[in-house]
Formats: C-alpha cells, structure tokens, sequence
C-alpha cells in the first residue's frame, strides 16, 4: 500500500463517517477526525507518513464548503503527491431522521429546527461533493458491521484481499436481504415457534437447534449445503472475490434460519474460513427493546 495514500471521507451527518473513521484507524490508517479544511494543507506538508491518511471532514467544522473540500482534494494529488480519494457515505433521508430520533441529536446545520431542515440543507450543501467522489457508499441499509466490513474490502489491502464469509439469517416477513450472494429458504424445516418451551428462545440457543436438527430432513440439507459452500469457497476465492454473503431465512428469522446460520458459520471456521455471523431481525428486536440478546453471537 502506498505510503502517500490519502482518503477524505464525508458525506450527511448520521451517515457514519464516525464509524468509517474508526474502522480506516483499525485497518491500519493514520485517521483523524474532524479535521479543519484550513489545516490540511498544512498536515500534508509535514514529516513524511509511515502510514495511509485518512481524513474525516463534515460540515461541522466552520470553514467547510463543498468547493474547499474539492480544492484540498486536488492539491493533495497535484501539489502534494499523495494518491487520494474521496469516499462519500450517503444514507436515505428517512433513515438519517430515524437516527436523530432514536439519538435525539441536533442536526449541526439546525440546531434549534426540526433535524429534517438541516438534513435538506446538508444534501444541498454536499451535492457537488457527493457528484466528485470515488467512492460512493450508501449506508442506509448498513449495521457498523456492514461497513467495517465493506471498508475492509476496499481498503484492507492484504488483509482485505481475503475472502471473508457472511452468514446471517432473516424473515421472509421483512424481504430478502441487500446483498446476499447465496439465500436458502429453512421454512420445510420443523418450527420451535409452535413449541411453547422454544417460542421465546432463538437459534443461538442449543435447545432450539437440537429440535430443529431434530428434523429427519436437516442433515442431509444441512450436508448439501455445507458441502456445496465448501467448494464454491476456493474457486471464488481464485476469482479475486473477497466477500461472500449466505443468507437463510425463514417465517419469522428467529428460530430455525438462526439455527442453520450458527451451524454453517461454526462448520466454515472450524476449516479456516474467515467467517462473521449476523442476525438480521435478533438485531431488529435488540434495537427495538434496547436490551441486548443474553443468547447472540458476536
């Protein structure tokens, strides 16, 4: 990776530059956040980098403007040298009010109005930014994992270059998930949910996947699966993908696809795969009730 590498990363308040930031850090990046534009210039000229920069820049710092924020970017690769790009995380507006509700934050560009005002202000403030940017993200449908994660691949190099496996679960209910390569549908399965013993439990739990294993149908299905997985793995590795997501669903995504995807991910790691687990609607209903879920992996 280059030593002169630079990557300014903005987009809408609640878009998650914040966690972008973190995880640029994680990944190996020297990242500071917040960062005046008037004092970039200045940072670019100093002692020479060990390490990739990344720059968080929003509209919280007095001297921003969308032109400033392009000039920096074009003097930091014709004047500076550095091989730079501008990572934009965009986010429905919908969702950027949900996450000022549920935070009960003020919108930086109106702090004594409805967040909806500095949400509108804010998109038309960083539309010609949103216009030049490299990289374009759209977090609307992202948890923090789902943007580790996506970072990791762009920008994790060596590291990123793996090829990383998610294998999450979900209700029919709520739609397919964004972005999964693989869904399998575990609704033939026996259900946990008409067991009064079971129904407040979720997959996680080893009763619940005991009954649903129980079934004279899940090893075989849980053999195909498995087997078809473990061979697919390889070839798309060779193919230069680095991320690869199984979803399972079923009625209600609690019981029995929580079940299969706990079994799936443990079967990957145990032969070396680099594997994450996430739980679609377990993490709606944690969100929902504030209480996280005493049986969920992490």
């Amino acid at each position: 990776m280059p030593q002169k590498q630079l990557v300014l990363v903005t987009g809408p308040s609640g878009a998650g530059r914040g966690t972008a930031i973190n995880a640029l850090e994680d990944l190996g990046y020297e990242a500071i956040d917040n960062l005046p534009l008037s004092l970039v210039s200045r940072l670019l000229d100093g002692p020479p980098l060990t390490r990739p920069l990344a720059l968080g820049l929003d509209v919280r710092n007095r001297d921003f403007s969308a032109s400033a924020l392009l000039e920096v970017l074009e003097e930091a690769i014709t004047q500076h040298g550095f091989e730079a790009e501008l990572l934009y995380l965009d986010c429905s507006q919908d969702v950027l009010m949900r996450r000022y509700s549920e935070t009960r934050r003020r919108h930086p560009l109106a702090p004594h109005d409805d967040p909806a005002v500095g949400i509108l202000r804010e998109h038309d403030l960083l539309a010609a930014v949103r216009t030049r940017a490299d990289i374009l993200l759209n977090t609307t449908e992202f948890t923090p994992h789902d943007l580790r994660a996506e970072l990791a691949r762009l920008f994790g190099g060596e590291e990123g270059a793996r090829l990383s496996v998610m294998v999450q679960s979900f209700s029919y209910k709520r739609g397919l998930p964004r972005g999964a390569d693989m869904v399998l549908d575990t609704r033939f399965l026996r259900n946990p949910h008409w067991e009064a013993s079971l129904r407040s439990q979720n997959g996680t739990s080893l009763a619940v996947q005991d009954y649903v294993a129980a079934d004279a149908r899940f090893d075989s299905f849980f053999a195909r699966v498995s087997g078809l997985v473990e061979e697919l793995l390889p070839a798309y590795k060779e193919e230069g993908k680095t991320h690869f997501a199984i979803a399972f669903g079923c009625t209600g995504g609690r019981h029995r696809s929580v079940t299969l995807t706990e079994r799936l991910a443990k079967a990957l790691a145990e032969t070396g795969w680099q594997v994450s687990i996430r739980h679609r609607e377990l993490e709606r209903g944690e969100m929902l009730s504030g209480a996280p879920l005493k049986d969920q992996k992490t």
